[in-house]
């Protein structure tokens, strides 16, 4: 049976429900939804899962940084401490202090400015003592993994100095995640919507403009194999908070299950790392093509080519191709 011109236009409204947003961040403006930002990932730990240990070294992860502009990244991301599954525990003292997290940040935030000053630098961290030095050396743009709700002081400090701020839903502590109750997918895309609202809702009350804001639906982040499917399908959903968004996806622990009995030791086994890019690919392109506005990625050039393939479908979706 045919389709209709008004029902393939319906799909295609379905799909791309991308607009364009300006992001204000300290110092500047970007305008999201023209096409997709791709944020590198340079993570400065002994211990993160995708990559720990090999940019520890401050002139190692100042290279990677470069590298990583080099091959197209619009934005870095530097992280000083791993949130891994299982990495904190829960309670008042994080594994990684606030003095070692900026000992390991901070040189190399220093070392991407002085290179490239116009580079636009993200810090993963949840301690305002960190963001506040960060911002202090140029940073433009905080990322919350915790989306506020880890430290009391950190919407404060955000809203004192204007920077751009990325509020990304957590479910649980770190070392909660493995033995959590899987949500069927209407209670967890209600889990998310809630979570975000509640950290939205926190960044306003501290003065912090929505222009300022982009959400993150924090994929592995409390949410257990297939949840993250069942999100994903559902993501464009989250447009109706008002603000943009961004994924993270890449490397993520539910796409090594899946592809276990492929390139895994077994059921249970997890495809290793370097196994992971071409499903960290499909899964950020469906990531575009349900709404994102920015990916955040280890691989960055593969993952430019894969979203100017997205940005176009978009583009056809919407008519201005």
């Amino acid at each position: 049976m045919a389709v209709t011109d008004a029902a393939a236009n319906m799909e295609a409204m379905d799909m791309a429900s991308r607009t364009v947003t300006d992001w204000r961040l300290r110092t500047r403006t970007l305008a999201l939804g023209q096409r997709t930002l791709v944020m590198g990932v340079v993570n400065i730990t002994p211990d993160s899962f995708s990559d720990g240990g090999l940019y520890f070294a401050p002139e190692a992860a100042v290279e990677h940084a470069l590298q990583l502009l080099d091959e197209g990244a619009d934005l870095l991301d530097l992280g000083a401490e791993s949130t891994r599954p299982g990495s904190r525990a829960g309670g008042d003292a994080p594994v990684v202090s606030a003095d070692e997290e900026q000992a390991r940040l901070l040189p190399v935030l220093e070392g991407v400015l002085k290179r490239r000053p116009d580079a636009i630098v993200s810090v993963d961290t949840y301690k305002a003592s960190t963001a506040r030095a960060a911002m202090k050396a140029g940073a433009e743009i905080v990322n919350d993994v915790s989306g506020l709700t880890w430290d009391a002081e950190m919407a404060a400090a955000c809203s004192e100095a204007g920077t751009g701020l990325v509020l990304m839903h957590t479910r649980g502590m770190p070392g909660e995640w493995s033995t959590q109750e899987q949500l069927a997918p209407d209670a967890l895309l209600g889990a998310v919507r809630s979570g975000l609202a509640n950290s939205l809702a926190l960044a306003s009350a501290a003065g912090i403009a929505a222009e300022e804001i982009v959400l993150d639906p924090g994929y592995g982040f409390g949410k257990r194999f297939g949840e993250n499917y069942a999100l994903l399908a559902r993501q464009s959903s989250l447009l109706s908070l008002g603000r943009p968004l961004l994924v993270g996806l890449s490397r993520k622990s539910f796409l090594g299950y899946r592809l276990a009995k492929h390139v895994g030791d077994g059921d249970d086994a997890q495809a290793p790392r370097e196994a992971r890019e071409n499903a960290s690919l499909a899964a950020m392109t469906a990531a575009i093509l349900q709404g994102a506005s920015i990916v955040r990625v280890h691989a960055v050039r593969a993952a430019v080519d894969a979203a100017q393939v997205a940005d176009a479908i978009l583009g056809a979706a919407a008519g201005r191709l």
